[in-house]
């Protein structure tokens, strides 16, 4: 026996019918209160069927078995929230893997990093943009590579032989594959300078110092 606004209506619950046709939904506590007062006011001369009465209780049990899961879902990403922002807090002060085309020199230090060649390439090159003003600094000539995962780093050196200074460069990889020249994704060695937790369609995220943030799934390695 399906229920519905106008049995609410005909039972007198306006409490009830207010809450349906706000939520389009039937709760719980609602759903017993109605079955209760189905019961205590049907006809005695004719009385529920007992297969109306199973199917009612049938509803009762799929609403509460839903309610149930609806929370233990919620527990269980609650949960798996909280261990990603134990483990990414773990990550403020160490270096991390990213996909990232920035990196930061370091005084007196380098740039590292590494892309993945899905084939062999004739040639690999990196090459170092100032990411301020766009002016080409050095290129590294990485010659002829097998397919799989190619590390690299910039020592610092700009193409006139002098040290460049510390601060913030592009690079870009790029790789001669049966005759084309490829774009790589590079992944920077980066170090992680603040951690921010999930905010609505945004999961949690890791600010890299310098860059900025990046997702903390998106991160390859841990250093």
């Amino acid at each position: 026996m399906a229920i519905g606004l106008d049995t609410f209506k005909e039972l007198g619950l306006a409490t009830v019918e207010k809450a349906t046709a706000k939520k389009q939904e039937l709760g719980q506590e609602a759903f017993l209160k109605i079955m209760t007062t189905q019961l205590q006011s049907q006809n005695p001369l004719k009385p529920m069927e007992n297969a109306d009465f199973m199917g009612q209780m049938a509803q009762f049990s799929t609403v509460s078995g839903i309610q149930d899961l609806q929370k233990s879902f919620s527990e269980f990403a609650g949960s798996l929230s909280s261990d990603q922002a134990l483990q990414a807090a773990g990550l403020v002060g160490r270096n991390v893997v990213a996909p990232v085309n920035l990196g930061v020199l370091p005084v007196g230090g380098e740039i590292r990093g590494e892309a993945v060649l899905p084939n062999s390439a004739s040639n690999v090159v990196v090459r170092v943009t100032d990411a301020a003003t766009g002016a080409a600094v050095q290129t590294v000539d990485l010659g002829p590579q097998a397919s799989g995962t190619l590390p690299f780093n910039w020592n610092g050196i700009a193409s006139d032989g002098a040290y460049s200074n510390p601060g913030v460069y592009k690079i870009d990889v790029e790789a001669t594959m049966a005759g084309e020249n490829v774009s790589l994704q590079p992944y920077i060695n980066s170090r992680v300078e603040s951690v921010v937790m999930a905010n609505g369609q945004n999961g949690l995220q890791v600010n890299l110092a310098g860059i900025g943030s990046v997702a903390f799934n998106k991160l390859t390695k841990i250093i």
